[in-house]
């Protein structure tokens, strides 16, 4: 077990050394190859309206005329050790981690990222909850009752929410839920330690529409993988030594089906927890998504890049810890792995 921990541990690492190679290739190397200039990718740095002196002074900020190898090396170097921008006279230190400084704003990127984090990860957490909960709980009940009125409408159900987006479903549910029938109150964001209770109902609308979507699809995934282990000839063989059903359906059936559960769950989090930026547009939260969003529109490429970069962090975590929840999943995997 130790020595499977300590494999991955190692891949997971090499894997955020190759996904902060790729990120910085794709914002400082992919526009070079197709075609553009040192002043051209600097201006997309500076914003909008950028003056020669401003993208010159980019130019040397960024070290964009070194050699792309140096340019990593700084990159590289400033998450770990932070960096150091010049301003005229003036120093301005990026502490560590570093992973941009918004030359727009005036700010480093990772202290913001941060300060939103508990919003994202209020929103990703209670969501996450709700659609694997609901999401698996439906789709063991669908399998069992296969071709039962609550099957049908269950299935019904999940293809909804696999096919509405969720800016849809989020804005019918401000324009009835909250604004026409006053079921739920205006969707907002109180810190939990602050009142437990305002943070609860302020999400618990955004928490439904993004769950929806995830649910969907997990009870859909649940449901098969259920109809594929009941029909096993070891279904049959537990049933016939006098297993209880739940035993039966539980341990036997349901715990394999989890093995598949588990690796989407790591991908939806990670994403989730890297912005939700539907969900967090439509509702108004103030998470790293929106941050994403609004750079986006001012076109303050640091913070995309930084963003970019720290949800793709979440992702490969999120991943390491699910390859490490196979082990007490699926023994077998130990071994196999």
């Amino acid at each position: 077990m130790i020595a499977y921990i300590l494999r991955r541990l190692g891949a997971g690492a090499l894997l955020l050394v190759i996904v902060t190679l790729v990120t910085f290739g794709i914002f400082y190397v992919v526009p070079r190859l197709a075609g553009q200039t040192t002043e051209q990718l600097a201006t997309m740095y500076v914003g909008r309206a950028p003056t020669p002196e401003a993208i010159q002074a980019t130019i040397d900020r960024l070290g964009l005329d070194q050699p792309i190898a140096l340019q990593f090396w700084e990159f590289l170097k400033g998450i770990f050790v932070g960096a150091e921008y010049q301003f005229g006279r003036n120093v301005v230190e990026c502490s560590a981690p570093c992973f941009g400084y918004s030359f727009q704003n005036y700010q480093e990127v990772f202290p913001e990222i941060v300060r939103r984090l508990p919003v994202t990860f209020s929103l990703a957490i209670g969501a996450a909850v709700i659609w694997l909960v609901g999401g698996v709980t439906v789709g063991m009940v669908s399998a069992i009752k296969k071709g039962s009125v609550f099957d049908r409408i269950a299935m019904g159900i999940a293809l909804a929410g696999v096919s509405l987006p969720v800016f849809f479903t989020g804005l019918l549910a401000l324009a009835f839920l909250v604004h026409a029938w006053g079921i739920f109150p205006s969707p907002g964001y109180t810190p939990f330690l602050n009142n437990p209770v305002a943070w609860a109902t302020g999400l618990v609308l955004p928490w439904l529409t993004l769950a929806f979507l995830h649910a969907a699809m997990y009870a859909r995934q649940t449901r098969a993988g259920m109809l594929e282990t009941m029909g096993e000839d070891y279904i049959r063989t537990a049933r016939a030594k006098g297993l209880k059903e739940r035993t039966v359906v539980f341990k036997h059936g349901l715990r394999p089906t989890l093995t598949p559960i588990l690796t989407i769950f790591g991908l939806d989090l990670g994403l989730v927890l890297g912005g939700a930026v539907l969900t967090e547009q439509v509702y108004s939260l103030n998470g790293i998504g929106r941050y994403a969003v609004q750079a986006i529109v001012q076109s303050d490429l640091p913070v995309i890049l930084g963003v970019t970069l720290f949800g793709a962090f979440f992702v490969v975590v999120c991943n390491l810890i699910v390859d490490l929840l196979y082990a007490w999943v699926d023994p077998r995997v130990r071994v196999a792995g």
